[in-house]
Parts: structure tokens; sequence; C-alpha cells
């Protein structure tokens, strides 16, 4: 006999609801668990974020370019200890993939580690020299 909707659950919607004499109720928040949703394969959306991410190859100086920037470096050094002001573009190699990123960044100079050949800002950062394709004194702190 099909079942029509008046005739629905008829049979037993007045009964009890059958709780178990042999294992303890399971709380509310313990059965809702049981009804999350299942990711199969979790971490999958940041293996292919990190896939689709773009870097950029290291460009190498021609020997013009790679003149200037010694002059400029030159001058910079020799007035180091006046701390200037400095726009440095570098290469930031990436830690996950081949590649890396052109970044500028502008602060003060605080030394330059002629022994590691870093260049070291005022806020600490690191910067490799062979890293190094631009660099502009914005102003000196005289």
């Amino acid at each position: 006999m099909p079942l029509t909707p008046t005739h629905r659950y008829d049979d037993i919607i007045d009964r009890p609801h059958h709780r178990s004499s042999t294992r303890p109720h399971m709380p509310l928040r313990k059965r809702a668990a049981q009804f999350m949703p299942f990711a199969a394969l979790s971490g999958y959306d940041a293996i292919i974020m990190e896939t689709a991410r773009q870097t950029q190859q290291r460009v190498e100086l021609g020997d013009d370019e790679r003149q200037v920037l010694d002059e400029r470096l030159r001058h910079i050094v020799e007035h180091a200890s006046d701390h200037p002001q400095v726009s440095v573009t570098f290469f930031m190699p990436d830690p996950r993939k081949d590649g890396g990123v052109y970044v500028t960044v502008g602060d003060t100079l605080r030394r330059i580690d002629t022994v590691h050949r870093l260049l070291i800002l005022g806020n600490g950062q690191t910067i490799a020299l062979q890293d190094i394709v631009d660099i502009h004194e914005i102003a000196a702190n005289r």
C-alpha cells in the first residue's frame, strides 16, 4: 500500500524514542560531529594554490647595468657612516619553488658587511649584495 501524505508515519509517530540500555546517550556536540563535512583531500586546495603561485626567474644584469650598480654601491659604501636613506631592489629567492620575486624596500642603511657581502638596513633586514639589481640613495641623514 503506497504511503499518502495523511498516512505517512502514522504507525510510529506516537511511539517513544528508543534509548539503548547498554550504551550511554551521546551528547549533542558529539552527535553533530558525525554530520560535519568530510574532506577526503585535506590540504589539496593549499597544494593547488601553491602550484598556481607565480614566481619570477632571476635576471642577470648586463655589463653596463652591473657597472652602474657597482658605482652606486661604491658611492653608498663611501657614505655608509652617514646612514643614508636608500631604496633597494633585490631578488628574493622563493624557499619552496624555483625562482623568486623582486622586492623594493626603502630604509636607512645601518651598515654594509663586506666580509659576508650583506647590506644591513635600519629595520634589521639583510640583503645579499649579489641579489641587488638596483639601489638609489634617497636622502642623507646629515
